[in-house]
């Protein structure tokens, strides 16, 4: 059944410019007065967010969703694939876990997925007067068309008109274009509509006759050459952004320490982002400047990430780190791991039943449990008495005279997070908590900042959104997106 007023951007890479384009696209409908929702059938990546209704969902689908002025929902992004393993992955669907499974049964288990990836997209379509839809990695790998749920197996099933983005500040536009649609089969390429072109610099007329030659070849336009659009911040789907400003004069040093599994590593955009934060993600202590304060970020498979945290030597370095006055904070799987304790009786992360020793500096335990903890919270930091607001995403229970000493009162008077009795450790179940201002500013102070510029990153994010539609509507105008989507 063809899907009315649904638009899928694929891409010839991964990075390619899907995400960022679909959130694009999303901002300047909303903002030409047409209802409009984001859709992914599968993502897979550690970042993610928990929707209203307790479900999780990608990052990318939230930031999208964001994109569009309208809360997040499962049906935005109804499969997402959380990888706990090089060849393993834990399968969100409709925003529950119903478990771990290898690459190899998932590609078969995929047809079963279908269905509800396709009543999901009928429902968003039901909603809004337009979906846009984002494609995952190249509809050209091959070896994953049979059974594919993610690029043009769902635009064969859903009947949606197409473009394929490709990223010119990689090199070899025109070959990952022409190799891309040569890859496709014969249907595939008839709902391919028109290509775009990412992150262009410098003289458009220097590229305009390989467009030329292109669209001969092809028979594709070109539907818009996107500038290399600068000093943009947008939240990454998955990869770490390193670049941040800073201001040389008066800043802190934070490092967040970069596990094999670490998950949700968007919570520290706001540190990267802020201009008396210099912020190092470092993989070990050798990466690792003097900071003032160490972060123990979340983790899809803490107990693995607990055993390579060892491995390399991060426990005499924080050791050390705290015996000189500085800070640590760690976050969701950051914060079990500094209790004594990690056990998982009913093997959730692991084959087996495991436990293991944390590193000893919250005196509390941690047992995994096999219902996830998916919730939005609010309440107030019970230092300062500020407001705040954060997302919980984490297995485990955890208990002991640490949690006696709360950072938070949440809903209902319930307390939240723990800290050591000298105050040089905290530790919190909440994500998106550094995103809260005065929150933030209090934190920052703790860890030494003596003074602070003031930064409202929920502001920055949306002024970032709607600079990058003012740029990419400059070379895509809205009429022509509206006719790709029928709505003329």
């Amino acid at each position: 059944m063809k899907s009315p007023n649904t638009l899928m951007v694929q891409g010839t890479t991964s990075d390619a410019g899907k995400s960022v384009l679909v959130a694009a696209l999303c901002r300047i409908l909303v903002r030409h007065g047409i209802d409009v929702a984001p859709f992914k059938p599968q993502n897979m990546a550690l970042n993610s967010a928990v929707t209203a209704e307790g479900g999780e969902i990608g990052r990318a689908q939230a930031v999208q969703a964001e994109a569009a002025k309208i809360p997040p929902h499962v049906d935005m992004n109804p499969v997402l694939l959380k990888p706990n393993s090089d060849i393993g992955a834990q399968v969100i669907l409709l925003g529950q876990s119903i478990g771990n499974i290898d690459a190899f049964d998932y590609h078969q288990y995929k047809p079963k997925m279908l269905g509800h990836v396709l009543a999901a997209h009928q429902r968003l379509t039901e909603r809004y007067q337009a979906v846009i839809v984002e494609g995952a990695g190249s509809p050209a790998e091959i070896n994953l068309r049979d059974r594919d749920i993610a690029n043009m197996g769902f635009a064969e099933e859903a009947d949606c008109p197409v473009i394929i983005v490709a990223d010119i500040d990689k090199g070899g536009v025109f070959a990952h274009l022409v190799g891309t649609y040569d890859l496709l089969s014969q249907s595939e390429q008839q709902r391919v509509k028109g290509f775009i072109i990412n992150k262009f610099r410098g003289d458009i007329s220097l590229l305009q006759p390989g467009i030329d030659w292109l669209e001969a070849r092809l028979g594709i336009p070109v539907l818009a050459t996107i500038p290399y659009i600068q000093n943009l911040h947008i939240e990454a789907e998955d990869a770490i952004d390193f670049s941040q400003t800073l201001d040389q004069k008066n800043h802190i040093k934070v490092t967040v320490i970069v596990y094999p599994r670490i998950s949700n590593h968007t919570d520290f955009d706001v540190l990267r982002l802020h201009p008396n934060v210099e912020l190092t993600f470092a993989r070990t202590p050798n990466e690792a400047p003097h900071s003032d304060l160490i972060i123990l970020p979340g983790s899809k498979n803490v107990q693995a990430d607990l055993v390579w945290l060892k491995q390399q030597g991060w426990p005499s370095v924080i050791n050390q780190h705290l015996r000189y006055g500085g800070k640590v904070l760690g976050i969701c799987g950051g914060y079990q791991m500094l209790g004594q304790s990690i056990s998982d009786p009913h093997a959730i992360e692991s084959a087996q039943a495991t436990q293991s020793v944390g590193l000893g500096l919250l005196a509390m335990t941690t047992e995994l449990h096999s219902k996830k903890t998916l919730t939005n919270v609010s309440g107030i930091c019970l230092n300062t008495k500020a407001p705040i607001q954060g997302y919980e995403i984490h297995l485990g229970v955890s208990q002991g005279e640490a949690l006696t000493r709360p950072l938070f009162s949440l809903g209902h008077a319930q307390p939240e997070g723990a800290q050591s009795d000298d105050d040089q450790i905290k530790g919190t179940y909440l994500h998106g908590i550094l995103d809260n201002q005065a929150l933030l500013e209090s934190w920052l102070s703790w860890a030494g900042l003596k003074q602070i510029t003031p930064f409202d990153y929920p502001a920055f994010r949306n002024q970032q959104l709607d600079y990058l539609a003012d740029e990419v509507e400059k070379v895509w105008p809205i009429e022509k997106i509206k006719r790709l989507l029928s709505l003329e």
